[in-house]
């Protein structure tokens, strides 16, 4: 596996809502970057039995790894463990080590606690270490809680599960020109240099317009030559650059 990619499905209905913000697509994508696996999809999905299935199968069979957050919880709105059960066709089962983890909290563990100890057949655990509420690794798809510290937890657990591949890179200048007066040589300095990625990200700052220029790739010399060039050709243009 040369060059693993991921998507990121976020579940929940809070989500789309508008109640509650995301902030575990950023830290995924930056952590996985550093196992040199690319994020190339982030999906947030309601929480609709058919829908998450839908989207389970059609991204564990497109990436090379799966990671959803949310809907692992006691409610009834924590449908994520059954929908993956589901979309690989196996039952959800009482994991006795998932009971045991729960235990460690010293709460009674009534039927709502136990809904966390249940997990698709065949799958592996992925430790919790600050609620003890397991996630779980079926094949390809990592299931982790929706709140952050915990996922992050959760992330952590994990990463000797993954297959990794060469470190992700990136590296910025902030460019005080217009999109519009930089983008056809943007595009040139793209075409010259496919082997990495070039964003442009364009801020307003105390009233001046500009842009964040991002250059990402698995080659830090050649990330490092590409800012170069692109100093150079926003200089030439009369911008003002200062490296971010």
């Amino acid at each position: 596996m040369s060059q693993p990619t991921a998507c990121i499905l976020v579940i929940g209905n809070e989500i789309l809502s508008g109640k509650t913000q995301d902030a575990n697509i950023q830290f995924l994508g930056f952590e996985l970057a550093k196992l040199g696996i690319r994020l190339e999809e982030a999906r947030v999905v309601r929480d609709v039995p058919a829908a998450i299935v839908a989207h389970l199968n059609e991204c564990r069979a497109k990436f090379s790894y799966v990671f959803t957050t949310g809907g692992i919880g006691p409610t009834h709105d924590d449908i994520t463990a059954e929908c993956v059960a589901l979309a690989f066709g196996v039952d959800l089962v009482l994991d006795a080590d998932a009971v045991e983890r729960l235990k460690r909290g010293g709460r009674p563990l009534n039927e709502a606690r136990l809904k966390m100890a249940r997990v698709p057949r065949g799958s592996e655990l992925v430790d919790n270490p600050i609620s003890n509420a397991p996630g779980f690794r079926m094949q390809n798809v990592f299931v982790f809680a929706g709140i952050p510290s915990i996922a992050r937890a959760m992330f952590a657990s994990a990463i000797p599960m993954l297959a990794r591949g060469m470190p992700i890179h990136s590296s910025a200048v902030d460019v005080y020109l217009r999109e519009g007066d930089f983008a056809e040589a943007l595009d040139s300095i793209q075409k010259m240099y496919a082997e990495v990625e070039i964003g442009s990200y364009p801020f307003n700052r105390d009233g001046r317009l500009g842009a964040t220029l991002v250059v990402r790739g698995t080659d830090k010399p050649l990330i490092a030559r590409v800012i170069e060039e692109i100093v150079a050709a926003m200089t030439a243009l009369g911008g003002e650059t200062k490296l971010s």
